[in-house]
């Protein structure tokens, strides 16, 4: 406990009007499980992939074992995570006859980098021989990790909103005067009017831009910025792209991400 008038950064409840979790100083956790649970699902199902022997698509995610939380100790978020998947996939060939085959993903955790997912693919009991395993096991493959990525970038960003409590850091707290400090203290505490200190988060913003130099056309470098799959080429990591006015895009596991707001094709020279 700090002494009486003095103020001590791990105790200062009478600076937040619900005197919880003082400068995020105690250890809080966030279960996640349910949430992760139906946030797979959302990402997987309806993924889909063709070429010219047929076409693929998620049709339903029949298991999802495991559990995800969020620890908060001292200001820092720790993730947890850890899954076993299984997802049912119906292709239809260029003949348009039917397939259907699963798709096993054992060790998603956070232990496990997107690069080391186990995806396993396979056609589905008494089921011909059919090329659509192997556009399951590359493009869809692909997808399939890009969607996991995408549902850790979805877990640090927008699951995490609120664990970060606002603190007093920044505010300037006025020290008592050795007059103040031999107050009566039946006075302290009572009814007198006493100004609250504004909290909040202060955090600190600047604005810039940037100007880098492509060797190649203008069309083939608004191609690639468009494109899902150079991008993640390029940045050797999950990415959404989707190239349309407002359409969304989230980059290196969710780090970086917004929304398109305007696409010009002939960019005047």
């Amino acid at each position: 406990m700090a002494k009486w008038g003095e103020g001590d950064p791990r105790w200062i409840v009478e600076e937040r009007a619900d005197a919880t979790n003082v400068n995020n100083w105690h250890w809080t956790e966030r279960d996640a499980t349910n949430w992760s649970s139906d946030k797979l699902k959302e990402l997987l199902i309806g993924l889909r992939v063709e070429n010219e022997e047929g076409s693929c698509e998620v049709t339903e995610v029949s298991k999802v074992e495991g559990e995800a939380s969020i620890n908060n100790r001292k200001g820092k978020l720790i993730y947890f995570y850890e899954w076993n998947l299984t997802a049912e996939w119906k292709g239809t060939s260029k003949t348009d006859v039917k397939y259907k085959g699963s798709i096993e993903i054992p060790n998603l955790s956070d232990e496990n980098d997107m690069e080391d997912l186990d995806i396993r693919v396979s056609l589905g009991k008494d089921e011909p021989e059919t090329p659509l395993v192997a556009l399951m096991k590359n493009e869809g493959a692909n997808k399939v990790r890009t969607a996991l990525g995408s549902y850790v970038g979805y877990l640090k960003t927008e699951f995490t909103q609120g664990m970060i409590l606002p603190t007093a850091n920044g505010m300037s707290k006025q020290q008592p005067s050795q007059s103040k400090a031999k107050t009566d203290r039946t006075q302290i505490g009572s009814s007198s009017s006493v100004p609250q200190p504004n909290t909040g988060v202060k955090i600190p913003t600047c604005k810039f831009s940037l100007t880098e130099t492509f060797l190649t056309s203008p069309e083939e470098l608004y191609r690639v910025f468009l494109n899902q799959e150079m991008v993640q080429a390029f940045t050797h990591a999950p990415a959404i792209v989707e190239p349309e006015r407002g359409g969304r895009f989230r980059l290196l596991d969710g780090n970086v991400l917004g929304e398109f707001q305007e696409l010009v094709r002939d960019y005047p020279q």
